[in-house]
């Protein structure tokens, strides 16, 4: 189960929103949802929480390109979401076997074994770390650090994690009323 919030900026502080993912496929529409919630092209922290075993924090500023941190990419890219952050982080397009799977193709050429040619897909497949991906000091301008940040993914406490983060933006209680 997957818990969502925006946490936007505002003239009069942040506020907290939880919202659906059920339309978001892409980091392009997780990105489109949270210039939904701007209002004057502020800074919307889109946080993607999953049953205590990940989190992901998508900071958007603007139109500029949405910045990316994952407390555990390994867990976190066994999930929908997850995988969506953890893909972009390590340069996987999935557009292309997105392209491929829409042509019905098995992916070998005439005479080639399957198993050869998936042996060879998965040797080219991006390795997801464990632990922490993306960037870690996308939020020290906002009052928490890259160590402290660090340190949240490490506790393993997703949901506390974003309890912190939220406290340090000021609108913890905010966050508590949508939970």
């Amino acid at each position: 189960m997957y818990f969502a919030a925006l946490l936007a900026r505002t003239e009069d502080g942040w506020k907290a929103r939880d919202t659906e993912l059920d339309d978001v496929e892409t980091l392009a529409d997780l990105a489109e949802l949270a210039r939904e919630a701007m209002t004057d092209e502020e800074t919307v922290l889109a946080w993607i929480e999953q049953e205590d075993s990940w989190f992901g924090v998508v900071r958007v500023d603007g139109e500029d390109d949405p910045r990316i941190y994952v407390s555990d990419a390994a867990s976190a890219s066994r999930s929908s979401y997850g995988a969506m952050l953890t893909d972009e982080l390590v340069g996987r397009d999935l557009d292309d076997l997105d392209d491929l799977d829409a042509l019905d193709l098995d992916g070998t050429e005439d005479g080639e074994d399957e198993e050869t040619e998936d042996d060879d897909s998965a040797q080219d497949a991006e390795p997801i770390p464990a632990g922490p991906l993306g960037e870690a000091d996308l939020l020290a301008d906002l009052g928490v650090s890259e160590k402290q940040l660090l340190s949240l993914s490490s506790d393993g406490e997703p949901g506390e994690a974003l309890s912190v983060i939220a406290e340090a933006l000021g609108c913890d209680a905010d966050l508590e009323a949508v939970r």
